[in-house]
């Protein structure tokens, strides 16, 4: 399965043409879906040995998709500590904002959960992703994640309505309904890039078909939203580590993995293990947009996304895999050719620096390890769009910082956006 999680609304001049991308065959193979959630009467869920840190592991998840990185996410109802589920299998993902949850793997908790209301109307968001969207209500919990919480924050139930109750403005967006953890290839989305809202001050003055909704019944019209109603990024949302997220993955084969397990650490020098290391770090727009080029031709936008499982970008002279083969949606060079790519600040100020992709036949790849790998660094496809898809295969083996935008906040500190590496 093609997966990329990058939402329509952040693609600027891209507009809705990126939406092009497929949601196509799965990838991978073998191996069983994990289970989707567990009770829990305790609001931490499993962490590494600091409270900041969290394993995020690669495997073969719900759906048996690759490059799918996930963690552990803890819900309660807000201000309790034991009515409470721990839900496995929640993807980490740079390139959106906000934590929604299949209302599935919530099930013991969710009629606990207070429905948000805006002007006497229940709220209900629309999320436009570039080959999908979810379609939900907007709920209040306690979440945690490791050893931090995030009280009383607003964070989307996927899939919690019909499907007949999605408005067609939400609909029509552009790709399909990913309203099930088997759609989604993962039981949530957790999105942690450099944005503090996944919509923010536009929606609170402008309704848009893109964002949220007021429903009465199976009425819904769009509405206006307060930022205090919004789904925020969580993790400004806590009471420390809240500038920014740290993801660490290993190296991997070339041929793929089984398995691969990194760290997601949260706060960016504000404890010992999470000092700032990098080598380049680049200032971005509001939605971490940077600019880049591919084979030395300028592209509107690059971005670093983990919830895109390959490496996506436009290249004419590679192969594009089947339509009817399960590595629909990627490439399937006759031999493994490397993509000179450079990246540079938002606007092409400073220096740039130069990258290598190195893409590997999608085929070949989902055939290694008789279909049993699901973690690969040389996965990429088209991307439909002039955009450079920077996603999980680059994260391998490198160390990326994600810097919140503060300036966006509702009491706005000095941090701009920035990602590093």
């Amino acid at each position: 399965m093609r997966i990329t999680t990058r939402l329509i609304q952040t693609l600027g001049v891209l507009g809705f043409a990126a939406a092009i991308s497929l949601l196509a065959g799965c990838g991978g193979g073998g191996g069983s879906s994990s289970s989707s959630s567990s009770s829990s009467s305790s609001s931490s869920s499993s962490s590494s040995s600091t409270s900041n840190q969290v394993a995020m592991t690669v495997s073969s998840g719900v759906s048996n998709f690759p490059n799918i990185p996930t963690v552990s996410v803890t819900v309660c109802a807000a201000g309790s500590t034991t009515n409470c589920q721990t839900v496995n299998n929640i993807q980490v993902d740079t390139g959106s904002f906000g934590l929604r949850i299949v209302n599935s793997a919530i099930s013991n908790v969710l009629s606990s959960l207070t429905q948000t209301t805006v002007s006497g109307s229940s709220l209900y968001e629309c999320l436009q992703f570039v080959s999908s969207y979810t379609w939900g209500s907007v709920r209040t919990a306690d979440v945690t994640i490791g050893g931090e919480k995030a009280s009383s924050l607003p964070i989307q139930v996927i899939g919690d309505v019909g499907s007949t109750s999605v408005p067609s403005g939400c609909s029509s967006g552009g790709g399909s309904a990913v309203n099930t953890a088997s759609a989604l290839g993962a039981n949530g989305i957790l999105g942690i890039g450099v944005k503090p809202y996944d919509c923010g001050a536009s929606c609170v003055t402008t309704a848009s078909t893109a964002f949220y909704y007021g429903c009465s019944g199976s009425s819904c019209s769009v509405t206006t939203v307060p930022l205090a109603q919004q789904v925020p990024n969580p993790v400004w949302k806590f009471s420390s580590d809240n500038n920014g997220v740290i993801l660490t993955m290993p190296s991997i084969s070339s041929s793929g993995q089984s398995s691969a397990t990194g760290t997601l650490t949260f706060g960016i020098g504000t404890q010992s293990n999470n000092t700032y290391g990098a080598s380049n770090k680049f200032t971005t727009n509001s939605s971490g947009d940077v600019a880049g080029t591919v084979n030395g031709t300028a592209v509107s936008i690059a971005f670093f996304d983990s919830g895109s499982n390959g490496l996506f970008f436009d290249d004419s002279s590679l192969t594009q895999c089947s339509s009817t083969s399960n590595a629909s949606g990627f490439y399937c060079p006759s031999s493994t050719t490397s993509v000179p790519a450079t990246v540079q600040n938002y606007g092409g100020t400073g220096s740039s620096v130069s990258l290598s992709m190195s893409i590997e036949s999608a085929s070949t790849l989902f055939s290694n390890n008789s279909g049993g790998n699901f973690a690969y660094n040389d996965l990429g496809g088209p991307f439909g769009a002039s955009a450079l898809d920077l996603g999980l295969p680059f994260f391998y083996g490198r160390t990326l910082y994600f810097g919140i935008d503060q300036t966006a906040l509702s009491s706005p500190g000095t941090q701009t956006p920035y990602v590093a590496f």
